[in-house]
């Protein structure tokens, strides 16, 4: 059982820390890339590739703005995608927040915008 958390960029480490922090806790095993599926789908397309053999993934997708990273992942992959999108204050989250929720077919992202909560959301998942 692993989390691997993608960050559209290295500026959303603090966000991500939020969530390995409570990972920490619950004793779940994470990894951490940064990769945009903007600037650099290759980069986020190995990160997929070698992790498709493994058994009880769940993705975690850090972006903001123009989040094509959450559905670029779900897309991809046969695990679990959960967005949890760095907002810097509730007017950026609400001129944002759509390009994490509103995601085309064949793409099933989970949107969770409480760090805390996304690590919850993964313990739930993994039943521990």
């Amino acid at each position: 059982m692993k989390t691997i958390l993608i960050m559209g960029s290295t500026s959303d480490e603090p966000h991500a820390k939020k969530i390995t922090d409570k990972l920490d806790e619950y004793k779940i095993t994470w990894e951490q890339h940064a990769a945009s599926a903007h600037k650099q789908p290759l980069k986020v397309l190995e990160i997929l590739n070698n992790n498709k053999n493994g058994k009880d993934i769940v993705y975690i997708t850090i972006a903001g703005r123009s989040n094509a990273l959450s559905g670029f992942v779900a897309a991809n992959s046969e695990f679990p995608t959960i967005g949890c999108p760095p907002f810097s204050d509730k007017s950026d989250m609400l001129v944002n927040i759509h390009s994490t929720l509103q995601m085309p077919s064949q793409t099933p992202v989970l949107t969770v915008i409480d760090p805390g909560n996304c690590a919850l959301a993964v313990k739930r998942i993994f039943g521990v």
